[in-house]
């Protein structure tokens, strides 16, 4: 009883605070003014809308796309750019559809629109004439990699030679969460506690039409797990996570790990990583970073340039 009281008096703390639309400025990634530079300068994140003429040399480089969580930018993966210097591969940074724009624009977008920008760039590079493609996934990037891989897509694309999913979102640490669509019409959205600078690359407010979105797709990509999943054949995929992940639960990478197999039926990797951060491969504005942040972000580039070469 104590339990349902305590769950009662949350929602009703959380209802009036949000219980009208948000007040959005234009400092903020939710208002009007475009922050991504993706949007207006694509050639400098898409491999394919930079290079859309590749010698054969631009052809014979392994490319990653580099998807991003929900609610954020393609700021999420860009340490993992400037990291790479090297000239064997080259990253697309990928911004999910709805991402990006105004508040409105995300609220109304679904999780098959930021599952689009994906596909999108995937199949123009595969047009292109790439044959070395890989993907990594932040958070909901990872999730929808995995509906991706359970959806059968890549059984009529080319294979990816590999996946790796960062700290990915299949079951949530808030168990709150699954509730919003219940209580969601009456909060209207949810705002999240951030610095001002990272309002600039995260929605600061989250509409609960999204974050039900959200909970569909981990829900579609469970059942996929349950039922068994099985990866394209010569692809490969390890998941990295957080030990202590406040927003995405290890139970994710533990269903991952049960439900996921290569094509020749063996297991697949996935490393638990000594850290209390989500999504641990950005650190640009955290507070604080420790030397250890600083090593696991390493590790974790060094895995993914390595398995490119």
């Amino acid at each position: 009883m104590k339990k349902i009281s305590f769950l009662f008096i949350y929602i009703l703390v959380t209802i009036s605070f949000s219980c009208s639309g948000p007040t959005i400025t234009d400092d903020l990634l939710d208002g009007e003014v475009v922050f991504d530079p993706s949007l207006y300068n694509p050639e400098q994140f898409l491999v394919s809308a930079k290079y859309p003429i590749p010698t054969p040399a631009d052809l014979n480089k392994h490319i990653i796309l580099a998807v991003h969580g929900y609610t954020a930018t393609t700021f999420e993966w860009q340490e993992f750019q400037d990291w790479s210097v090297t000239p064997s591969y080259r990253i697309s940074q990928v911004l999910l559809g709805g991402h990006g724009r105004d508040y409105n624009a995300f609220k109304n977008s679904t999780w098959e629109d930021w599952r689009s920008s994906i596909t999108s760039e995937y199949e123009k590079l595969i047009a292109l004439g790439y044959t070395r493609i890989s993907l990594v996934g932040s958070s909901t990037g990872g999730t929808l990699l995995l509906e991706l891989v359970n959806s059968g897509y890549f059984n009529n694309h080319l294979h990816p030679k590999n996946i790796f999913l960062v700290d990915p979102i299949v079951v949530p640490s808030n168990k709150l969460q699954t509730l919003v669509g219940i209580i969601g019409p009456m909060i209207v959205y949810v705002e999240t506690d951030q610095t001002a600078a990272e309002n600039n690359y995260w929605y600061r407010f989250r509409p609960y039409e999204t974050i039900n979105e959200l909970n569909n797709v981990m829900s579609i990509v469970r059942k996929g797990l349950e039922n068994g999943m099985t990866l394209p054949s010569g692809t490969y995929l390890k998941v990295f996570h957080s030990l202590h992940d406040p927003v995405a639960s290890t139970t994710s990478s533990v269903l991952i790990y049960k439900g996921l197999k290569t094509s020749s039926g063996s297991k697949i990797e996935v490393q638990l990583i000594y850290s209390d951060i989500h999504v641990f491969t950005r650190l640009n504005l955290r507070t604080k970073v420790t030397l250890l942040q600083k090593n696991n972000q390493l590790d974790v580039f060094n895995q993914i340039a390595n398995k490119l070469n």
